[in-house]
């Protein structure tokens, strides 16, 4: 993450200016079974995407609000960083995709038992969504019902 010193005048004028919005309370749920015995989907911000998947729109005002699927079984080496943002240096996500997208890590973790398995299918958004109404209105609610019908008792959420 950049410090504020780094930003370009613009981008520190807009974020001085922005509205955070707080979430309270914070909603999640515990875990209902042991770690190693449970279903792990992964959910990142960083607007990864396979080659043969569209690009996260990066000129939609207020951000791109859909998500991408992606397999359990990609090649994480094959994932293309299409986040917006500046405010953070890409190189090292574009040397190691797992950096935003950690799919080799989450099949290492069930490889040593860490966790039960790893689910068939992670959901990639977009970061840097300004405009989040339409996110947690339409698109939340389509996200978070795939991840119940695949049984999903655990989410490693990777924040870009």
């Amino acid at each position: 993450m950049a410090e504020l010193t780094e930003l370009g005048l613009a981008l520190r004028a807009y974020l001085a200016a922005y509205r955070w919005r707080t979430i309270d309370p914070v909603p999640w749920s515990p875990l209902r079974k042991p770690l190693a015995s449970a279903n792990v989907a992964l959910v990142s911000t960083a607007g990864m995407v396979l080659p043969n998947q569209e690009p996260f729109d990066n000129h939609r005002k207020g951000g791109d609000v859909s998500f991408r699927e992606i397999p359990s079984n990609a090649d994480a080496s094959t994932l293309i960083d299409t986040h917006r943002s500046r405010s953070f240096d890409h190189a090292g996500i574009h040397s190691d995709p797992n950096l935003g997208f950690p799919l080799d890590r989450i099949r290492e973790l069930a490889d040593e038992g860490t966790i039960g398995r790893v689910n068939r299918r992670h959901l990639s958004f977009m970061g840097s969504i300004t405009a989040p109404g339409r996110l947690v209105r339409d698109t939340a609610p389509i996200a978070a019902q795939l991840l119940v019908e695949d049984e999903v008792d655990a989410v490693l959420l990777v924040p870009v």
